[in-house]
Order: structure tokens, then C-alpha cells, then sequence
């Protein structure tokens, strides 16, 4: 099954850049080993490596959002993240109705506030 992905850029309203699956985007970050999940803990984010992220360490460098064809539970938005020590990762979280990390110092407020420089793919998956 494919889902449309849409990308955001700065300045500018959602385009649909290609459709496919987030598994296809998963397999090119592994294959270019970016495949580090930043995973939410009460103290920022950790990509298991010891260390913890605040906001201001990182940076969103690309979005994808997947929407499903027929079942809201299939939406999720993969962030594409670099942190300021050059490490490069994703986060991975469900949107709409689904996403709930609850209170006010959660997930969805910590993503927030992560900047944000939309990177052209090719600059991101280059060979």
C-alpha cells in the first residue's frame, strides 16, 4: 500500500513530492545508516547513545506525513532530525486523534519547538 507523502517547506504551502511507503523511507535512512530514532523521555530526546537533546540541539530537516487510504490510525509524520552534534536520526509519531504524549511539557510540545530547515532529499539521501 502507498501513501502520499507531503513534505513542508519554510515560506511555502504542503507539497506532494512522490508517493511511497514509510517503510521505503525507513530502508533509504538505514541504507545511508541515519536509521537513529531520537525516542521521547521525560528529560528531551535520547537516540541511545547516552545522551539527551533539548530543542535548541536540534534541527528538523525534513517531514513526511503518511496518510492512510481508509483508516485514520494509519496517519503518522516522520520527522528527519539533526542534532547539533551531527548525529542524524528520526522520530516517528502518529498525528490527528492518535497523538496524545498528554501534558503540557510532552512530545508534541518538545517537537514544537525543534527549528526547523527543510533540506532538499537528494542533500539527505545523497549517494
Amino acid at each position: 500500500m502507498e501513501n502520499n507523502i507531503t513534505t513542508n517547506e519554510p515560506d511555502s504551502s504542503p507539497r506532494i513530492t512522490e508517493m511511497a511507503t514509510l517503510s521505503h523511507v525507513l530502508e533509504k535512512l538505514r541504507l545511508k545508516k541515519l536509521d537513529n530514532e531520537f525516542r521521547w523521555t521525560e528529560g528531551g530526546f535520547t537516540a541511545g547513545k547516552g545522551k539527551s537533546y533539548n530543542p535548541q540541539d536540534l534541527t528538523i530537516i525534513k517531514t513526511y506525513r503518511f496518510e492512510g487510504e481508509s483508516d485514520p490510525a494509519d496517519s503518522s509524520i516522520l520527522f528527519i532530525i539533526e542534532a547539533n552534534d551531527g548525529l542524524t536520526g528520526y522520530s516517528l509519531d502518529t498525528y490527528g486523534v492518535y497523538s496524545d504524549h498528554g501534558g503540557e511539557e510532552g512530545y508534541d510540545n518538545f517537537i514544537r519547538k525543534i527549528p526547523i530547515s527543510d533540506r532538499d532529499e537528494q542533500l539527505i539521501f545523497e549517494v
